[in-house]
């Protein structure tokens, strides 16, 4: 039996200005609410009201919604007790989204809030890699030296060391960083789970319940069909079409007990890949949805 009836996947981006087409938001729907084509929007105002209103009308249907977004949705073991003083990723989200500010045209100010996150470790850094022609105080902008010497946290997840390719998550700036787009999508989706009751995976939830859940993808797990689209749109595409697949084979709770296996920080702090244990079986579930 299926566990979800609708597949969402969610190609992010942390631009200052609305952007449509390449690196922007992008998004694809694959079962209940299932879109035709891929929904490309400017800003992250736009995006958040759309997922909003896909997970009220689905609870509405009595339809339960699976959403992956790609971006980092926790960081490295011990960077929660540096941060906040305790343990765990709850305290991590809400300080993020206590700090990031983000207007409705995507303005918004994640050089200054990593700054003021580097701020509660020692030396400089974790987060690095300023992007803007100032200087920004407390934000380095190149990588830091004291990776291990106990002022930083570890530099790469549990899910980085599996997954190679994947960028570690306090690069701002530079070919494949996900920093920006981790903070202003944590923010993000600190009040989205807020307002809507989803859970987030693997933190509260392996799968299990009835509320929707909201996993971190990274779609390059997947080699997405070849074609004159933007790469975003077809890779957005055949994540969706993987998970409803998976699913339909009674596959996908396998990917989501997964993390029962890894690391117990992986539950408490990190997060995880969904696929990661097993790439060749999301790829293959992608392919077979052809």
């Amino acid at each position: 039996m299926a566990l979800f009836e609708g597949y969402l996947a969610v190609d992010w981006s942390a631009n200052g200005k609305p952007k449509r087409g390449r690196d922007s938001i992008w998004l694809a729907m694959r079962g209940w609410g299932e879109t035709a084509e891929p929904e490309n929007h400017a800003t992250r105002a736009e995006a958040v009201a759309r997922i909003e209103g896909l997970l009220g009308r689905a609870t509405e249907a009595g339809r339960r919604l699976l959403c992956g977004f790609d971006f980092p949705f926790g960081y490295p073991a011990g960077t929660a007790r540096m941060l906040t003083g305790r343990d765990g990723w709850e305290g991590v989200w809400s300080r993020i989204a206590a700090v990031v500010e983000d207007g409705p045209e995507n303005a918004n100010n994640r050089f200054d809030a990593a700054a003021a996150l580097n701020a509660a470790f020692a030396g400089d850094g974790p987060f690095w890699g300023n992007g803007l022609k100032r200087d920004v105080p407390g934000l380095p902008r190149r990588k830091p030296s004291g990776w291990g010497s106990g002022g930083l946290p570890p530099n790469r997840r549990h899910a980085e060391s599996t997954v190679r390719r994947a960028q570690e998550v306090w690069k701002l700036i530079g070919a494949g960083s996900v920093g920006g787009q981790a903070l202003t999508g944590i923010a993000a989706l600190e009040g989205l789970r807020r307002r809507t009751g989803a859970k987030i995976w693997p933190f509260e939830t392996l799968g299990e319940g009835r509320a929707h859940v909201l996993a971190e993808i990274y779609p390059s797990l997947i080699e997405p069909d070849p074609g004159p689209e933007v790469k975003d749109a077809r890779q957005v595409r055949a994540v969706a079409a993987a998970l409803r697949r998976l699913d339909a084979e009674e596959a996908l709770a396998r990917h989501l007990s997964a993390p029962r296996e890894m690391p117990a920080v992986v539950r408490a702090e990190e997060a995880s890949i969904l696929g990661m244990h097993d790439p060749a079986g999301f790829q293959a579930a992608a392919r077979d949805s052809r």
